[in-house]
């Protein structure tokens, strides 16, 4: 299964999502692979904190490998490393993605990443495919590579308008590149129960029909932590209620 984690909004958690969703498949048997298309790399940097290699080839060198013939194609696992928790692997991102964005549109090479992903589909019972806060090169790439896709919502009104927006261009990519793909759900982020605002935020897509997740997950000065240690939360604090949110949040998925 390939899962794409989007929203053209920055800062609603995708990164915090994937990466916490992923560590939970693999602390539950299942080889699990984290792809980071992000320039900014916040998922790389969470899974693997100090120990992350700015040298390692990741995603951008994958992409700049399909910009030029080889007799020998270089495996996926090439662009990968271990992270410090078992079954948990990652393919990192960089800057460079950025350098790499305009080669790749102008020779078209937005079905590369699901040629590799699905040519590695025996090795890994899951991948998480974070993007970057834009609809660009490189998450459309990840959509049409991806079977499901989750959308993080932050519970304000601009997040709700832009929502509509988010919803018909996937509809769009679905019809023009990847009629597999499913949306599996709105994952409602940073959530105050106690907070007026939130509560209405959220009905008001569920009265549209639209199909949000549940459980929501809490906001909470925890996901701060778990960064700054680079410790996804299952790892971190396994009792938490926040730990809590995403395990149920993940069991509904499978």
């Amino acid at each position: 299964m390939r899962r794409v984690v989007f929203n053209q909004k920055g800062g609603v958690g995708k990164s915090t999502i994937t990466s916490n969703l992923a560590a939970i498949a693999a602390s539950q048997g299942q080889r699990t692979l984290v792809v980071d298309l992000d320039r900014q790399g916040n998922a790389s940097r969470y899974l693997m904190g100090e120990t992350l290699n700015a040298e390692q080839p990741g995603s951008a060198e994958l992409f700049e490998s399909t910009l030029g013939f080889s007799l020998r194609a270089p495996s996926l696992q090439d662009f990968i490393v271990p992270t410090p928790w078992d079954g948990l692997y990652l393919m990192p991102a960089s800057h460079r993605l950025d350098e790499l964005q305009p080669r790749l549109e102008s020779r078209y090479k937005i079905y590369k990443l699901r040629e590799a992903l699905q040519a590695a589909a025996a090795d890994y019972d899951q991948i998480w495919i974070d993007t970057p806060p834009a609809l660009n090169f490189y998450t459309r790439s990840a959509l049409i590579a991806a079977h499901r896709c989750l959308i993080p919502f932050d519970c304000d009104a601009f997040s709700r308008q832009a929502l509509f927006e988010l919803l018909d261009n996937v509809a769009e990519l679905q019809a023009d590149h990847n009629a597999d793909l499913e949306v599996e759900g709105i994952v409602v982020n940073q959530f105050q129960a106690r907070a007026s605002l939130p509560a209405r935020s959220v009905q008001g897509l569920i009265d549209e029909g639209l199909p949000v997740l549940q459980p929501f997950l809490s906001s909470s000065v925890k996901v701060k932590e778990s960064h700054e240690v680079s410790r996804p939360m299952i790892h971190l604090e396994p009792g938490h209620k926040l730990t809590r949110e995403y395990l149920a949040l993940f069991e509904a998925l499978v």
